[in-house]
């Protein structure tokens, strides 16, 4: 066994992992940084940007929410079942993360752009302006990945310092001694087993959205069946089972739920195109929530979670599907505005691959029978909701009137959805200075945890109306914990 010696070992080289090696770098510590797969970035080279509270981006165009109103409004969506102390410390940090990317080279794009929007539609109606998104490379329209660049410069930033970023070398286990973490047990490229002997260990690994075992155990959702997330490779809680070892505290294991169709980023505009205040039904036939209010996909995934099956079914007919051919969408979302322009070829594709969760029927019966929607309870539904799209009121729900479109024209198209996520939250409980804690509240000595890793801080769902939260997260805590583990090595030098 070969033995290293450094001052921090980071587990894993994400955007939270990325971080605390930086800053610990930053503070002139030595420090090795663990990453099983061939890159760095982890999931967030796939998403847009961070959220920051009272940036120069934000002041320059009068926008003023301060990091005092942020804590309130987030304490008050998670019902104040979260460590406040870190949640405040690091709304608080928020700011300067933006400026220490920015002094990377990292570009942002911000917008404040608010148009008049509905109350009914809440899901745009209340968000604030909080995401600052990567600038893309080529100037372009803004969307999923941007942030690769943020990822890419840290990683440079991150060897410029001199942090010895390890590949395909996995931390395995931590070596624990008199009640302290003084190191991390790892595999190297070529399988010899190292010890790396430490002042501080952080833990960055990036949940368990990737082992349908533990999300089984902690969701009861079985991934594939009624469970459509992504899965970034590797993600397979090895952090949070590493520290359960030593003795940390289990915390609760969430998923960061959204909904959405399966093999989805195949049939990425299909799925936008249904993504409207249609007709959305579960598999007794029966609606289950204002189809105005699905903009918020994560309390629409909670919806859909709790219906029968963990899963719905929405229904437009062709008169529908003209009329949004002709004028457009009612809601945006990340597949973009002009979804309709890729119905047909799309449709065609899924329908030509037998892709088994989009329909077309030329009856309602037809349909019930291919997606397995009760009959009888759509017929009904269908009776009201027909009625009452006539009325121009709806008499269940009152979604707003402008969106209450019949379904009577054949043909039918249909899609199904399932609860997704980006991933897991939680599984270790950390203090505001992200150290790993014990079932009686003391923490770990010399041991830190950041990320989704540690992510609870929003009680049972993400907290839509400050977006960017869940990267914000992972680059702030990153940051804490390597300041808090500089200070912890610099008093038991």
């Amino acid at each position: 066994m070969k033995t290293l010696q450094t001052d921090v070992v980071v587990v894993a080289a994400g955007l939270s992992g990325l971080a605390a090696a930086i800053t610990a770098a930053e503070q002139g510590l030595s420090v090795i940084a663990l990453e099983k797969s061939k890159t760095t970035g982890g999931a967030a080279s796939m998403g847009m940007g961070p959220l920051a509270i009272g940036t120069r981006h934000q002041a320059a165009v009068g926008y003023n929410l301060t990091a005092d109103e942020a804590f309130l409004k987030h304490m008050h969506w998670s019902h104040w079942m979260v460590d406040a102390r870190l949640v405040y410390d690091y709304y608080r940090k928020s700011a300067s993360t933006i400026e220490w990317l920015e002094d990377m080279g990292v570009e942002f794009v911000y917008r404040n752009t608010t148009l008049y929007t509905p109350t009914r539609m809440r899901s745009y109606a209340e968000p604030e302006r909080t995401c600052h998104a990567v600038k893309p490379a080529d100037g372009g329209r803004l969307g999923p990945r941007v942030a690769a660049r943020m990822t890419k410069a840290m990683a440079e930033r991150a060897r410029e310092l001199g942090v010895n970023i390890m590949l395909e070398t996995p931390g395995k286990k931590l070596i624990a001694e008199d009640g302290k973490v003084v190191g991390v047990i790892a595999q190297s490229v070529d399988g010899e087993e190292l010890e790396i002997r430490a002042g501080a260990v952080i833990l960055a690994t990036g949940g368990c959205g990737d082992n349908p075992e533990m999300i089984k155990e902690h969701t009861g959702l079985t991934w594939g069946k009624d469970l459509f997330s992504f899965r970034i490779p590797g993600n397979v809680g090895d952090g949070i089972k590493m520290a359960w070892d030593v003795g940390a505290a289990r915390g609760e294991i969430k998923l960061d739920l959204m909904y959405q169709i399966p093999d989805n980023l195949a049939h990425f505009h299909l799925e936008g195109a249904f993504r409207q205040p249609v007709l959305w039904v579960n598999k007794l036939g029966e609606r289950f929530m204002p189809e105005d209010c699905i903009a918020n996909t994560c309390t629409t995934g909670n919806a859909i979670n709790r219906q029968p099956g963990h899963t719905c079914f929405t229904i437009m007919d062709s008169a529908t599907l003209k009329y949004y051919k002709k004028h457009g969408i009612d809601i945006f979302g990340i597949q973009g505005t002009d979804v309709f322009d890729y119905f047909d070829k799309e449709a065609e594709e899924a329908l030509e691959n037998g892709y088994p969760y989009f329909f077309k029927c030329d009856t309602i019966e037809e349909l019930c029978e291919k997606a397995g929607i009760d009959l009888e309870g759509l017929q009904e539904t269908l009776e009201l909701y027909n009625s009452d799209c006539d009325d121009g009121y709806d008499s269940l729900f009152c979604k707003d009137r402008n969106f209450m479109r019949p379904v009577r024209k054949a043909p039918f198209y249909c899609i199904q959805s399932f609860p997704g996520a980006y991933g897991s939250f939680g599984g270790l409980k950390i203090n505001y200075k992200t150290e790993v804690l014990k079932e009686d509240g003391y923490p770990i000595k010399g041991l830190y945890a950041v990320g989704t890793d540690a992510c609870d801080i929003y009680g049972d769902t993400y907290p839509f109306m400050l977006g960017g939260n869940t990267m914000a997260f992972c680059l702030n805590s990153g940051r804490m914990a390597g300041e808090n583990a500089a200070d912890y090595i610099e008093k038991n030098r």
